[in-house]
């Protein structure tokens, strides 16, 4: 009977999430204004702060992000899940929720989902909070009708992946999702090499600025390294050109990453 009981409790609860999440994403009003406006928008995304520092500098960095971003001209809108519901655009509460603790939250001390692709609907389903990644990031700012989205460094091909199979789900995103995703490269502890050749054979495009007349040196991959031997796929010196080639790129392949 108390297994019985349970199930239908569970299946109640799951329904519940269910019926108030489908379809259900909800964007900040002042995100939703600069949209309908079309004002520049900035996704960023939340597992920097859950996950990426300790308390409370991974707040003081959110924040500082979203700061840069308004003070160019441009909207930034931090996306995680809250409560299981999608949030493009978190408030200042909610970002002290997902930064309160590492993986977990001052809300009754829930855990934060470090959650991709694979695991948002699970997360939005049991009204769960979930940071999100590069990938969910890509996801959810694509069905909010935002087309940027900056971050620090992107995953990539874990050393001996020939045989852990150990790639990040960033790299099948980017050739999937039609994003442009400005970071500053693959993270460096990574096998950048292999991941050049993931992001080629999934039909994705890396774009550098250089700063300097010869398009061959400057290679920015590397995450943290601003002079990496792994080449771009092409290096350009004027941001006013890449950005061009973003708004060919996205309709044309749907996909970019660009590298700063």
């Amino acid at each position: 009977m108390l297994h019985r009981s349970v199930l239908q409790a569970t299946k109640k609860s799951l329904l519940f999430h269910l019926n108030r999440n489908r379809y259900s994403i909800e964007i900040a009003d002042h995100v939703k204004d600069a949209i309908r406006k079309g004002l520049p928008v900035v996704a960023l995304e939340s597992t920097i702060i859950s996950h990426g520092m300790p308390y409370p500098r991974n707040l003081e960095v959110a924040r500082a992000v979203e700061e840069v971003v308004w003070s160019v001209g441009a909207v930034p809108a931090t996306i995680a899940i809250i409560n299981g519901i999608p949030k493009i655009g978190i408030n200042d509460h909610e970002m002290e929720l997902l930064g309160a603790a590492p993986g977990a939250s001052s809300d009754n001390n829930r855990k934060i989902w470090k959650a991709s692709r694979r695991d948002l609907g699970f997360v939005c389903a049991m009204g769960h909070h979930g940071a999100t990644t590069v990938a969910s990031t890509m996801i959810l700012a694509h069905n909010a009708g935002i087309r940027v989205f900056a971050t620090g460094g992107c995953g990539g091909v874990h050393y001996g992946a020939e045989n852990t199979m150990d790639v990040s789900a960033d790299l099948y995103e980017l050739g999937k999702t039609p994003v442009a995703v400005v970071c500053a490269g693959i993270k460096s502890i990574l096998d950048l090499p292999r991941s050049m050749e993931v992001l080629e054979t999934q039909g994705v495009p890396v774009v550098s600025k250089s700063n300097y007349i010869c398009y061959s040196i400057c290679n920015y991959l590397s995450n943290y390294i601003s002079n990496s031997s792994h080449i771009a796929t092409h290096i350009l010196s004027y941001t006013k050109t890449i950005l061009l080639i973003k708004l060919l790129i996205i309709p044309m392949t749907m996909t970019m990453h660009i590298t700063i």
